[in-house]
């Protein structure tokens, strides 16, 4: 069993971008679920696909895929925060792997902390990721948290990856659900603010 799942996370790559076909490490364990290489695609075909510019906010790192995507399809920045340990060993080594040291920050910290911490900053983003563990998701409580904050861009996007049996709202605050994918058990909501008369 445990060699079958050593051949699954050795497929996880860099989608594209600069970086296009990079392998990327998993985080040891069991413990953290990482995005697929076919719901990475999907999910920067619905934002981008490309960037010219722009930071991000990886606020469940992992193994810091979602962030390192982004940075390889031109963002100019990228904060990873994980409360794992192992998790923040590995985001490390798969920055160090794509050259993205110089572009990047990372923290071990939790999701309420690091928006805090970031507020505190006054930083805001054009892409903020949310790919909490699926059983411990407080999805709703972090959106609004982001609306409060104003800590997303006017025309950013917050990524969020969740379980298909949790469905959320079409409005959190001021942000308005402007897209939703399913792909096998995994969802996928895209909020932002809406842009009316555009």
């Amino acid at each position: 069993m445990q060699e079958s799942y050593k051949a699954v996370v050795n497929i996880m790559r860099v989608v594209s971008g600069t970086c296009k076909g990079r392998p990327l490490k998993a985080v040891p364990g069991t413990g953290t679920r990482p995005t697929t290489d076919k719901v990475k695609e999907a999910i920067f075909n619905m934002i981008g696909p490309y960037f010219d510019g722009g930071s991000a906010l990886d606020l469940f790192g992992g193994s810091g895929g979602l962030g390192i995507e982004a940075l390889s399809r031109g963002t100019e920045s990228c904060i990873f925060v994980d409360k794992d340990q192992k998790a923040i060993q590995t985001i490390h080594k798969n920055i160090e792997a794509c050259g993205f040291e110089k572009q990047s920050e990372v923290y071990r910290n939790d999701a309420e902390r690091a928006l805090k911490a970031v507020m505190k900053r006054e930083l805001s983003f054009s892409l903020i990721f949310l790919d909490p563990p699926y059983k411990q998701q407080k999805l709703k409580a972090l959106i609004n948290s982001i609306g409060e904050a104003g800590i997303l861009d006017e025309k950013g996007y917050i990524v969020a990856e969740h379980g298909t049996e949790e469905s959320l709202p079409d409005e959190l605050g001021e942000l308005v659900k402007l897209k939703g994918e399913l792909y096998g058990t995994t969802a996928v909501s895209i909020f932002g603010y809406s842009l009316k008369g555009e």
